[in-house]
């Protein structure tokens, strides 16, 4: 599978028109750049309660079904990228108040990339109302993840326009 590419230009491209230019990468990655799914799938990307994460997952869910039956693999994808990151949003909030992890400046490396070397990770004060929501949100990333529609697509992208890149 090919890494996911950050030098694309995102805000040129339209992967729906252009599938062969997406890719998969590794968990999240790209979420909130890969248009137009992100300004589709965003708007009902909530976490706040159950009930809240109970209603935005089964509009995610439902959103990636609906491209999945289309035969848009990027789409379905975005969307189960959109139901991970509500668990693991939901669980940094439930794991640390206000979703503050590390304490201190995030310090760079010669990349300018960020990182948590050098900083302390805060204590963990567990808020239920939030580990509800990130339980909520799993078990719809999970279904996603192994829907086997999803598995053949994903697979049938890779073998199209990810191998050997």
């Amino acid at each position: 599978m090919a890494k996911f590419d950050y030098n694309q230009d995102f805000k040129a491209i339209d992967f729906r028109k252009h599938p062969e230019r997406y890719r998969i990468g590794k968990g999240e990655q790209g979420v909130l750049l890969v248009e137009p799914y992100k300004s589709e799938l965003l708007p009902h990307w909530r976490f706040k309660t159950p009930e809240v994460a109970e209603a935005s997952s089964a509009k995610l869910y439902e959103m990636f079904e609906a491209y999945l039956a289309a035969g848009d693999f990027p789409g379905a994808d975005m969307a189960r990228k959109f139901l991970q990151m509500g668990w693991t949003r939901a669980r940094r909030y439930a794991n640390h108040k206000g979703g503050k992890k590390y304490d201190g400046p995030v310090p760079r490396d010669k990349k300018g990339q960020s990182g948590a070397h050098g900083r302390t990770q805060l204590p963990r004060h567990e808020d239920p109302v939030k580990a509800a929501a990130a339980a909520i949100f799993y078990k719809r990333y999970v279904q996603a993840r192994e829907h086997p529609e999803y598995k053949r697509q994903r697979a049938e992208h890779i073998a199209r326009f990810e191998r050997g890149r």
